[in-house]
């Protein structure tokens, strides 16, 4: 089997080498040409023979409309285009619609493994026609974990369902990464505690709390046993905002994953706005002190 990746890069670069490791032939394109196989999304087109399938895995947003758009131009009938990205699943019925016009087929797929993917595989979450999933399924294969496809893989509803199915994996995530580093301040303030990578390790295997996010933190302690060499400055990609908005729009509670995606914003902040107000109104009613600007040191509450 051969097919086309657009976009080289940290995940881009890692599926096109686990897929030649399962012997599918991939014929890559990337802007940067220290990593890109062909020089233009043309050129990528005339290396392959039709039908064609094309994976995108660019940034969402922008550079995955004017990708798929310039696809549309260039591609056939008969051609399947993959979005691997992570659109928010709205884009993806107007990347299929566009894309029908040349009788070309699109399937959207949540991709989950980060810069793990490569030896351990994906997990995939798809969306599209059953007749796609179907003829891109040695790709699927490859991609995944080994074992059952079930664990790793899922077709899971018409075009959009792949991406919306990613977005709430991600706003998971968001709540699950704020609970362990809640857990971890915790222990650091507590001065009971000696060791607390190894606490942190201890639960690694046989609690109910063991996970990969949790070897992920024990790995980082490891590396850097104060994570002084990072700051808390945490971006958010996009997903976890959209899941909030997702809530709202059903009536769905979800306070985990909003304070989760607030502590984002909150590590932003050198002094935050906010907090300085509720700073000032605890003064002004309950005349409880208040540190000034340049004050490195707290005072007791009473």
């Amino acid at each position: 089997m051969k097919i086309g990746l657009v976009g080289l890069g940290k995940m881009g670069f890692n599926m096109r080498e686990r897929l030649r490791a399962h012997d599918i032939e991939v014929i890559g394109y990337d802007p940067r040409p220290d990593v890109t196989d062909v020089g233009s999304l043309t050129e990528l087109a005339a290396a392959l023979e039709g039908p064609r399938i094309i994976w995108v895995m660019v940034p969402a947003g922008e550079i995955t409309q004017n990708t798929i758009a310039e696809l549309a131009l260039t591609l056939e009938g008969g051609d399947l285009v993959i979005d691997g990205g992570n659109s928010r699943y709205t884009d993806d019925a107007v990347h299929a619609e566009l894309l029908a016009t040349k009788d070309i087929g699109f399937l959207d797929c949540g991709v989950s493994g980060g810069i793990w993917g490569r030896n351990i595989g994906y997990g995939l979450m798809v969306g599209g026609s059953t007749t796609d999933v179907e003829r891109a399924m040695p790709i699927f294969d490859a991609l995944r974990p080994e074992g059952d496809v079930a664990d790793g893989f899922v077709h899971a509803g018409p075009v959009g369902a792949g991406h919306y199915a990613k977005m709430i994996h991600n706003g998971i995530e968001y709540g699950l990464m704020q609970a362990y580093a809640e857990g971890y301040e915790l222990l650091e303030a507590e001065n009971l505690i000696d060791n607390v990578p190894g606490v942190l390790k201890a639960w690694s295997k046989g609690t109910v709390v063991r996970s990969w996010l949790l070897d992920l933190l024990v790995a980082a302690l490891e590396e850097d046993p104060e994570l002084a060499q990072i700051s808390g400055y945490t971006e958010d990609s996009g997903e976890g905002r959209w899941t909030v908005e997702e809530a709202i729009r059903h009536a769905v509670p979800a306070p985990v994953i909003s304070a989760a995606l607030f502590a984002r914003f909150a590590s932003r902040q050198d002094d935050s706005p906010a907090m300085k107000a509720v700073s000032a109104l605890r003064n002004q009613f309950g005349g409880h002190a208040v540190r000034s600007a340049s004050s490195k040191n707290s005072t007791s509450e009473t």
